[in-house]
């Protein structure tokens, strides 16, 4: 057991725990902007959901049920672009972190194999490389820095975690034709695509960008931040049928199975727009608040277009800002969590109720 941990990084947050004491013994209560986890309600509808299929006393199945199947397809249809997606292109998971965690493993990589991601990056694209014995490795621009005789899986990901950049739609087209050039396997983590501001996503399924085929490219897709379901473990992954088909195969011998009620509950996320307009109003307005609190105070903002998280800097060591902020009672991220780029910069999540970031507004004053 420990010959598997000890290929892995420390775990990050474990850092912060010191930062978060001391932003915990401000006088008004800490104000966590460090994780962007949701704190609003999970929607009534899909709350109801939930309960009506509680019910459920045999197995569910790991490629979900005919309805799911259709809830899928149907949003990945209108919402993505991808015209012509069906059933064999769409595979529920288990939450998105634990398909990239173990993608890599489930796909016969190891040692020899290279694992693609971006400098700047959540850091479980590490992790999944280093749990199967293959190569983690970064770029900045895929096409030019990297070994196509060796990268055998290329993670996109647009909105960008931690910084909040949008790939343009012309880069996505060159990308995924040079991935194909070289028979390399993509996968976009495209888990905050509902959550543009400055810039509209576009996912890497969308026919203008794939020509219409799936081959060779899968998107990741998550309810947790869109519908407040983080504690539901509601994600998907649609895209090249052969790949999802293979997946399906693994995951149907390791038991890797969406809940029934949590299937039911996702049916419902996906037909209904109006709660995830709503959502983003409650965003949109903390995000505006929290950017021109943290211009006022000396930061800078970088990217952060879309997501959930502002990127900022101060020009200084990220512990240094963690520290000063935590003074304040305030705790964020610190940005070398994401790479090694990132140790100038921390990232600040608005996913914390209106009345903490109206705390932090102020104390930022």
């Amino acid at each position: 057991m420990a010959a598997v941990s000890a290929r892995l990084p420390v775990f990050p947050w474990d850092k912060l725990e010191p930062y978060k004491a001391t932003a915990a013994a401000h006088p008004d209560g800490i104000v966590d902007l460090s994780v962007g986890t949701p704190v609003d309600p999970v929607p009534e509808l899909i709350q109801r959901a939930l309960i009506e299929a509680a019910d459920s006393p045999g197995y569910p199945t790991v490629w979900g049920t005919p309805a799911l199947r259709d809830a899928i397809t149907g949003w990945v249809r209108s919402r993505l672009g991808a015209s012509t997606a069906g059933h064999r292109n769409v595979l529920p998971v288990v939450g998105s972190k634990e398909l990239v965690a173990w993608l890599p493993t489930q796909l016969g990589l190891g040692a020899g194999d290279q694992v693609a991601y971006p400098r700047l990056a959540y850091p479980t694209y590490e992790v999944g490389a280093r749990l199967c014995g293959a190569e983690p490795v970064v770029y900045d621009d895929p096409t030019t820095e990297l070994d196509p005789a060796r990268v055998k899986l290329l993670w996109l990901n647009s909105p960008s975690n931690p910084t909040g950049e949008v790939l343009p739609k012309e880069e996505l087209v060159r990308i995924v034709a040079w991935a194909r050039e070289h028979g390399i396997l993509v996968f976009s983590d495209e888990c905050y695509l509902e959550l543009g501001w400055e810039a509209e996503p576009v996912s890497v399924l969308h026919d203008e960008v794939c020509g219409g085929s799936y081959e060779g490219i899968v998107a990741v897709h998550s309810l947790s931040k869109r519908s407040n379901l983080a504690g539901y473990r509601a994600a998907f992954i649609a895209g090249d049928a052969d790949v999802l088909g293979e997946l399906l195969q693994i995951r149907k011998h390791g038991g890797m199975m969406t809940a029934a009620p949590v299937q039911a509950a996702t049916v419902a996320a996906l037909g209904d727009d109006r709660h995830v307009e709503e959502q983003r109003v409650r965003y949109a307005a903390r995000r505006a608040a929290l950017r021109t609190a943290l211009e006022a105070h000396g930061f800078r903002v970088e990217h952060s277009e879309a997501s959930l998280y502002l990127w900022v800097t101060r020009d200084e060591p990220c512990w240094d800002t963690v520290a000063h902020l935590a003074e304040l009672g305030i705790l964020v991220a610190p940005g070398d969590f994401y790479g090694e780029a990132g140790a100038r910069f921390v990232r600040v999540a608005f996913t914390a109720t209106d009345e903490r970031v109206a705390a932090a507004v102020k104390r930022l004053a």
